[in-house]
């Protein structure tokens, strides 16, 4: 990879932490905050969900920007305003006023880590792509951890508005370091997709349409959903389960999933080998049968210490199957490679925003288990259906690479 690839890499990838410690940093403070404005466990779950929905409706207006402008500028803009929002949501006096605040955060988030893919999808042919976005999966991995541990221990000692304040500085830095490089100057790198398709700005409309007539972006985009709805409706609400089933401090329950993360942190490091020891489709299928153990072990939970291999198992089985979606979706239409991954992005978080809600109501009638032993079930399903379409891909219609 040329110089300006590897020099950018890393501040794309700070950003992409950044953004998923803001994606998941509520986790671990919905017992403080429902202590905190007089709500229930599900009410504060807003604070989850109006992140995921604003960021899956707002996705589709980065794309035609990353596409038009430059999706590292782009990107630069998005992180800048992620740090004003960032500040604004550690100031909230009313839990209304932070699901509002959140909302705005997700939508400024949108422009972080599916433009960050698109941008990956441009610079890296597609042999080496998966391998790269493993190594992007290392920084959210990273963010995810951050968000869900950090976010308890602040929440029990300096409170839950120090979280966001932190938040705010970690955008700052990510967004001054961009505005740096782009001072810097360079051109904005080309895509791998035909000159005369670039040159002709394809139009948000016309991408769509090439989304929705073409048979394999569909079955992405509904995997994509589907894994959006049963993995993170029961992920969203396993710090508070683990505190109200076991009485675990908020920084303990907060601090197991960080297991989750280590997991995830183990494929990226795998990445290479797994791929070229069990491909693509064994990757989906593992994936699908480690989430199910995940959720199926934490219905069953004899004591919170189990809780530790399931989370490590289930990490690593949502990035084998999910690191194996995002690779496709980057080959969806690579003439507009931006707005594809937004579209595929968008149909992960609206997925997520629907588990969560789904998931709040029942966690809200009596406890989180219900939702788990949905998630074991469906999970491995979705996985070993991939696998079975990518195979049929391969043997009939390969991508065009």
């Amino acid at each position: 990879m040329s110089r300006a690839v590897t020099r950018r890499l890393p501040l794309l990838g700070l950003a992409a932490f950044a953004t998923m410690a803001a994606l998941r940093i509520c986790d671990a403070l919905l017992p403080s905050l429902a202590l905190e404005f007089g709500a229930t466990t599900g009410q504060a779950g807003q604070t989850v969900s109006a992140f995921a929905i604003s960021y899956g409706l707002t996705l589709l207006l980065y794309g035609p920007l990353g596409d038009r402008f430059g999706k590292f500028p782009v990107v630069a803009v998005a992180t800048l305003a992620c740090t004003i929002v960032s500040a604004i949501c550690a100031m909230a006096q009313s839990l209304n006023g932070l699901i509002a605040f959140r909302a705005l955060s997700g939508a400024a988030a949108a422009g972080v880590t599916p433009l960050v893919m698109a941008w990956i999808g441009d610079a890296v042919p597609y042999e080496r792509r998966q391998e790269v976005l493993a190594q992007l999966i290392g920084a959210t991995t990273l963010g995810l951890i951050g968000g869900q541990s950090l976010g308890g221990v602040l929440a029990d000692t300096l409170g839950w508005r120090s979280a966001f304040w932190l938040l705010a500085l970690l955008f700052a830095i990510a967004s001054t370091l961009m505005c740096i490089e782009l001072r810097r100057g360079g051109v904005e790198l080309q895509t791998d997709s035909p000159p005369e398709a670039l040159s002709q700005s394809m139009a948000f409309h016309r991408s769509i349409r090439a989304l929705l007539v073409d048979r394999w972006a569909r079955r992405v985009l509904g995997f994509a959903f589907f894994e959006g709805v049963f993995v993170f409706g029961g992920l969203a609400f396993l710090p508070a389960h683990l505190h109200r089933r076991f009485g675990l401090p908020m920084s303990w329950a907060g601090g197991v999933l960080v297991l989750y993360g280590l997991g995830g942190l183990l494929y990226s490091r795998l990445a290479r080998v797994l791929l070229r020891r069990i491909g693509e489709t064994g990757l989906a299928r593992m994936g699908g049968t480690l989430l199910c153990f995940y959720f199926g072990l934490l219905a069953a939970l004899p004591a919170w210490g189990w809780a530790l291999p399931a989370c490590f198992a289930g990490g690593l089985g949502f990035y084998m199957l999910h690191n194996t979606l995002q690779t496709h979706a980057t080959q969806m239409v690579p003439a507009a490679r931006g707005t594809a991954v937004t579209v595929f992005s968008s149909s992960l978080f609206m997925g997520q925003s629907i588990g969560v809600a789904c998931a709040a109501v029942i966690v809200d009638a009596g406890s989180a288990i219900p939702v788990f032993i949905v998630s074991s079930f469906m999970l491995p399903i979705i996985g070993w259906w991939f696998a079975a379409e990518i195979g049929a891909v391969r043997r009939n219609e390969a991508p065009e690479r």
